[in-house]
């Protein structure tokens, strides 16, 4: 089930808020109750089968920390040690089973030449997701960063809440601890949640899968001409970014709207004066946890130079991998390595501080940035190669341009698309808020809803099925 299909918006979504709100905010557990079966009906819907596998990983990471927690208790340092490798091993080999052994085993068929009979294994929606989520609180356990939970159902409940089980964001345990024993659910927060939820919509139904016409056109394209290659990487920069902002904001606003507050997974990336920058800004949670649970333990930048570029080279490595199991995601993240430690050797961080040159850094941050996203669109690293070459050539075939494509509504969305990937409303909220107008912005930002909420509708009435972008990951 996706957050952005009839079956959610007018079936799941009422009942199992209309059941959270009949049950009195005293009943905590009951309601925890609720969201659990529905996290688990809104997961088995798509995923029958590998629902199992959630579960039976669940179980496992809380059997394995409660023994951990008592190892850690008692001074059993071995034993704490021992266990708490073991549970990273057991997860890893899930995640590396289902999402990079058939992908292993198919370059090892082209390299020797042999059929090896594997099954075939689909990979479970949201797995890379959930699996961090668990290795987080199994590491939080075992460093006495977190309490450990002694009800099986109130963790199910953490990993496999809905908002947020498909595409993230990566919340950690302890973020989340105190939610899942005590919350409350008010009318401002369920107003608010709603607001986010319907921007959210809009970004992905309205924007992104807009822009995905052209990005699809020239990506399938074998020899893109120069406009249409150009074309395609900037929207499919703007496709992938509002596909996942706008994931991210509906789980959001879903989360407040049962009493639950998750912290902001994107901060207007595109606005970023620097690649470093970015990464600040590009999802968040995924960056935290990479620097909390690999970096960090790695040395980070406490060691030497050398090491720490290693370090760096290796969370880029890693980032670029737990994206899928393809050379295009691997060079994605070794180029974004790249890109930072060129800004460490020139000392980037001296000339973000001088504003004159903002405008140009910037620049360079988009280009790079979407030159980045083009290999991580490509379905291989010649075909993405040769699409970067056709937007720096005037090769391509003539007739594969980017004219046809464009209709007065591709026109405007694509023109909001741009206009929304940086802070200007931000910065008009702002300015409404100096002048004491704050409720003004407020009031015009939920009556702005009414519109979106119906657009969102008859585009769905009109377009057929297209998931999010990160339910492959």
């Amino acid at each position: 089930m996706v957050f952005s299909s009839t079956v959610f918006l007018f079936l799941f979504l009422p009942a199992v808020w209309i059941l959270h709100t009949l049950i009195p905010a005293r009943y905590t557990r009951a309601r925890n109750i609720l969201l659990g079966i529905a996290s688990l009906f809104f997961y088995t819907y798509g995923e029958p089968v590998y629902s199992v596998i959630m579960i039976v990983s669940v179980f496992f990471n809380f059997v394995t920390a409660r023994a951990i927690f008592d190892a850690r208790e008692t001074g059993n340092e071995t034993r704490r040690k021992r266990l708490t490798v073991f549970a990273v091993a057991v997860n890893l080999f899930i995640l590396a089973f289902f999402k990079y052994v058939p992908w292993l085993a198919g370059l090892f068929e082209s390299a020797v030449d042999i059929h090896l009979p594997l099954p075939y294994l689909a990979l479970p929606v949201g797995i890379s997701f959930y699996t961090f989520q668990e290795l987080s609180y199994v590491l939080d356990v075992s460093r006495g960063k977190a309490s450990v939970q002694r009800n099986y159902f109130t963790l199910l409940l953490y990993i496999s809440f809905f908002p947020q089980l498909i595409a993230g964001p990566i919340v950690t345990y302890e973020a989340i601890r105190e939610q899942l024993t005590e919350r409350t659910v008010t009318v401002e927060k369920t107003a608010l949640g709603v607001r986010r939820f319907l921007y959210g919509l809009s970004k992905k139904l309205l924007i992104s899968n807009t822009a995905a016409l052209i990005a699809d056109a020239a990506f399938a394209s074998s020899a893109p001409s120069l406009s249409l290659a150009w074309a395609g990487a900037v929207c499919y920069s703007l496709q992938i970014y509002f596909d996942f902002s706008g994931y991210s904001d509906m789980a959001i606003g879903l989360a407040s709207m049962f009493g639950f507050s998750l912290a902001e997974n994107f901060n207007y990336p595109y606005s970023a004066v620097t690649v470093r920058d970015f990464w600040k800004r590009w999802h968040i949670s995924l960056t935290n946890w990479f620097r909390e649970y690999v970096y960090i333990p790695l040395g980070g930048n406490r060691v030497s130079g050398a090491r720490t570029v290693l370090n760096r080279y290796i969370i880029f490595f890693l980032t670029g991998f737990w994206h899928g199991a393809n050379f295009t995601y691997i060079l994605w993240g070794l180029w974004h390595g790249t890109l930072m430690m060129f800004e460490r050797l020139v000392h980037m961080e001296r000339l973000e501080k001088k504003r004159i040159l903002h405008l140009p850094l910037r620049l360079y941050t988009l280009l790079t940035v979407v030159l980045g996203f083009v290999m991580f669109r490509a379905p291989s690293v010649t075909a993405g190669f040769r699409f970067i070459g056709s937007m720096f050539s005037a090769s391509g075939t003539p007739s594969s341009d980017v004219t046809g494509l464009l209709s007065p509504y591709v026109i405007f969305m694509l023109f909001c698309g741009v206009i929304l990937s940086f802070p200007l409303l931000a910065l008009l909220r702002t300015f409404f808020e100096k002048i004491h107008a704050g409720m003004i912005f407020d009031v015009f930002e939920y009556i702005l809803c009414i519109p979106l909420f119906f657009l969102c509708v008859m585009t769905l009435a009109s377009t057929s099925f297209n998931p999010f972008i990160y339910y492959i990951f």
